[in-house]
């Protein structure tokens, strides 16, 4: 097992979907409510938030989303202007490959999750944060997970523990972008 410090950015919720999937001719309108705690129920999620007890075994109970990529994307797009809440990630984690922790039991802040598969963006990421989103986060759009047990969650350096090593937040170079 491989123990380390990280640290969670933030931690999003929201009462309702705005981008959940593509099928809709407009973005929805509920906010993203930065939280300081979240207290999260094993097999059903972050309390309050969307996803919260959607159905057994839901594979995004929870999603996680790396402070590095939202950095690479900032400077490579000139975005100065949003946070990484526009993305609609629950947790906002630096120092961690998110996409290494597919398949993969692992801790943080004392609270156990299974990575189940990425969390791929959709084309309403255009819209939130810049022109050519979508096409920069296929690959890097995060993690959804699953909660394996209950607890408290707040932002600030956390102990992290999985059998992967993990240890960068960016997997991939982003794809050279044809902006207008």
């Amino acid at each position: 097992m491989v123990k380390r410090q990280v640290k969670i950015e933030a931690i999003y919720t929201s009462p309702g979907h705005n981008y959940f999937g593509n099928r809709f001719p407009q973005p929805g309108v509920h906010p993203t409510i930065s939280r300081h705690k979240v207290d999260l129920v094993a097999d059903k999620g972050i309390m309050g938030d969307r996803f919260f007890d959607v159905k057994k075994n839901y594979n995004a109970q929870v999603t996680f989303f790396s402070i590095e990529v939202f950095e690479e994307l900032c400077r490579e797009m000139k975005v100065n202007d949003r946070s990484p809440g526009v993305f609609r990630r629950n947790i906002i984690t630096r120092g961690i490959d998110l996409k290494s922790l597919i398949g993969q039991n692992f801790r943080l802040g004392g609270i156990d999750f299974y990575g189940v598969k990425h969390c791929a963006p959709c084309k309403w990421m255009n819209i939130a944060f810049a022109p050519g989103s979508l096409q920069a986060l296929r690959g890097r759009g995060g993690l959804r997970a699953q909660v394996r047990s209950s607890g408290t969650l707040t932002p600030g350096d956390k102990e992290f523990v999985a059998s992967v090593k993990a240890d960068s937040g960016i997997t991939m170079p982003l794809p050279r972008l044809h902006l207008p």
